[in-house]
């Protein structure tokens, strides 16, 4: 009688039938790890690389004639930098400034040009429209002064106090969404309420610190804690309701979204109309969200200088 033939199964549970050699694990983890390091790069470093004044609304007041000349000169200095815009008189394009609807101005005259900027609204923009003017003086032949309208505090000169703000906002978004659902893990109520009133202590400890103990803003304190509380809310909410709806995975696609891309692509320090063209308009989209550069403006003698900051 023939011998049975026996044909060996492989044991369902046996996971090491289906693991890859540890030499093609290792390559394909290094290769997928090294993509997302040059993605971070990119994300990370090109906007700066990239960045620059384009479409900057600035106001100019001068006669006709005086006017039209530097406009022309401004435009051949800086082509598609600026955008500008006429204004009436001197207090009208400071009142302007003060409101932000432009970013600085011109004030054209036979004796000369001054050039007002806003210090405490961006260092960069500031510097470059200083630096345009002075080269189109040097090309018409005038003198150019400046005068910052709106300077930062003597206790942060550079204004590092808000453009540092955007990491600390997208991780005091993150943490607590992982923190009050590991501490209350079936009460969606409580969560939400843990969410928010962290939000509203954070918002008053990060004005805290950025009013008395760095002096970067010299304002009303209510609205400047007010919007860091809704910038750590509008982080934190839309991640919980990513980790309700699809896991952790949901959770994990926001977080890295909102830090790898809505923190670089802020334009806390520089407003978005400084990023590329486009990424900035796609930053605005994703928190943190601070349209309007700075808040550390300094009181004035007009109502406007106020703390706005969405």
């Amino acid at each position: 009688m023939a011998d049975a033939v026996t044909t060996t199964v492989p044991d369902a549970g046996d996971s090491t039938a289906r693991k890859p050699h540890p030499a093609l694990a290792l390559l394909g983890m290094t290769c997928g790890l090294g993509v997302i390091l040059v993605l971070m790069l990119l994300v990370f470093i090109m906007p700066s690389l990239r960045s620059g004044p384009h479409d900057l609304q600035v106001g100019i007041v001068g006669t006709s004639a005086a006017a039209d000349r530097f406009e022309t000169s401004l435009a051949t200095a800086a082509p598609d930098a600026y955008t500008s815009q006429r204004f009436a008189s001197e207090q009208e394009l400071r009142d302007a400034i003060h409101d932000r609807d432009v970013i600085g101005g011109f004030v054209v005259a036979e004796s000369g040009v001054r050039t007002l900027v806003a210090g405490a609204g961006s260092t960069a923009i500031s510097g470059s429209l200083a630096g345009t003017a002075q080269a189109v003086g040097g090309a018409i032949g005038t003198d150019v002064t400046v005068e910052d309208v709106v300077p930062l505090p003597e206790s942060d000169p550079t204004g590092v106090g808000i453009g540092g703000l955007a990491f600390p906002l997208v991780f005091g978004g993150i943490v607590p969404v992982v923190a009050f659902r590991k501490i209350l893990p079936r009460s969606d109520g409580w969560y939400l309420t843990g969410l928010l009133v962290f939000a509203a202590v954070g918002g008053i400890v990060v004005a805290s610190i950025l009013t008395f103990a760095f002096g970067s803003i010299e304002s009303t304190f209510g609205p400047v804690a007010g919007s860091m509380a809704l910038g750590i809310a509008a982080l934190a909410l839309p991640l919980a309701g990513l980790q309700k709806a699809f896991g952790a995975k949901g959770f994990t696609i926001g977080a890295m979204a909102m830090m790898f891309l809505g923190n670089p692509l802020a334009g806390i320090a520089t407003t978005s109309a400084w990023l590329p063209s486009g990424l900035g308009t796609f930053g605005q989209i994703l928190p943190p969200v601070l349209p309007e550069p700075s808040c550390a403006r300094p009181h004035t003698s007009t109502a406007q200088a106020d703390s706005r900051h969405s």
